[in-house]
């Protein structure tokens, strides 16, 4: 049994609570950290069989008997929290993104040099029945060579204006998913992104310096080309659809939706549509990745997702960010740590 403390009680941080405490079975959620941690929350996560609630996650560190943490507080937390939870000797899952900031990745890839714990990065949709799928094939040599790869990202609905300015941008915040899904399809890092985007969806996202509309294109170091579309506001549902063709053939994903049942009649032919959001579509793939990590620090293996696997979508999302402002391609090389 692994005992896991989990820091930060916000929507991501109760998915793990829920998916190790019904899900992993050869894990236990021992403590359960927030600074802004309520009665409701604490009695919640009594009821769920968390052990202890803190309103300092620095007890988690130093609790002996505590072996990993998952770190599901705000973004600007992920990395300092990181280097604190290595130097304490406890294996680490952060969620995406490590940091915004190359140079305090840097700092954890520093940290985790001379220690002997594990390290993953929650990108979460590798882990997707779906997806998995398609990569398999791919590894399998079932589509051949790889000419093309188009994702395909678009939620429901757009975030409000204040989450915007504090989310580092959407490259950063939403298509970071899609950039590591392009690595995981392609089974290699990119080498230039172009980006064409505009503010069609919401005008206070444009306001707050973003974007909520865009079309990526990455020459991938294999030779392929990969386009991403993403759109904040799809008014069917959470669209999440993937494409790998190549000189032997194609292998694609459509969405998950409630069943397959399709109708037809007079009045036409209608399905279900897709699940609404994120958490229907991908709540079996958090606890996947958890379960990977676990199984990772019991078998003293790599995990699925290390440090340099965070680092990647990191720069292709900053280098985006460049493509935009300066109307051209960029390199990854151009972004330095």
């Amino acid at each position: 049994m692994v005992n896991v403390g989990i820091i930060g009680a916000g929507r991501i941080g109760k998915v793990h609570v829920e998916s190790i405490c019904t899900q992993v079975p050869n894990a236990k959620v021992k403590m359960l950290a927030d600074p802004f941690m309520t009665d409701a929350t604490a009695e919640w996560a009594k009821n769920m069989g968390v052990e202890a609630v803190t309103k300092d996650y620095k007890e988690i560190l130093a609790d002996p008997d505590i072996d990993a943490v998952l770190i599901c507080s705000s973004t600007d937390t992920h990395s300092p929290i990181s280097v604190e939870a290595i130097k304490a000797g406890k294996h680490v899952f952060c969620e995406k993104p490590i940091d915004h900031d190359v140079k305090k990745i840097q700092d954890v890839i520093d940290a985790l040099k001379d220690s002997n714990v594990k390290y993953q990065v929650g990108f979460n949709r590798r882990f997707d029945h779906n997806f998995e799928a398609v990569q398999q094939a791919v590894v399998a040599g079932k589509v051949g060579d790889i000419h093309v790869i188009k994702v395909t990202s678009r939620d429901p609905e757009p975030p409000c204006a204040e989450y915007v300015k504090v989310s580092g941008g959407m490259f950063l915040d939403m298509t970071i998913h899609d950039f590591d899904l392009v690595r995981f399809l392609a089974g290699c890092n990119a080498e230039e992104v172009y980006v064409e985007a505009a503010v069609l969806v919401d005008p206070a996202i444009g306001e707050a310096g973003d974007v909520d509309t865009a079309v990526i294109t990455l020459k991938m170091e294999n030779g392929a080309i990969a386009v991403i579309d993403n759109s904040r506001k799809a008014v069917y549902g959470y669209d999440q659809r993937a494409e790998v063709f190549g000189s032997k053939g194609m292998v694609a994903t459509g969405n998950d939706s409630a069943s397959m049942a399709v109708i037809s009649n007079e009045n036409g032919v209608t399905g279900e549509k897709p699940l609404y959001f994120f958490l229907e579509r991908y709540m079996a793939a958090y606890a996947k990745e958890v379960k990977c990590f676990i199984k990772a620090i019991e078998e003293d293996t790599d995990t699925p997702l290390g440090v340099m696997d965070g680092l990647q979508p990191v720069l292709m999302g900053l280098a985006a960010k460049k493509s935009l402002e300066e109307h051209r391609p960029v390199k990854i090389s151009e972004i330095t740590m």
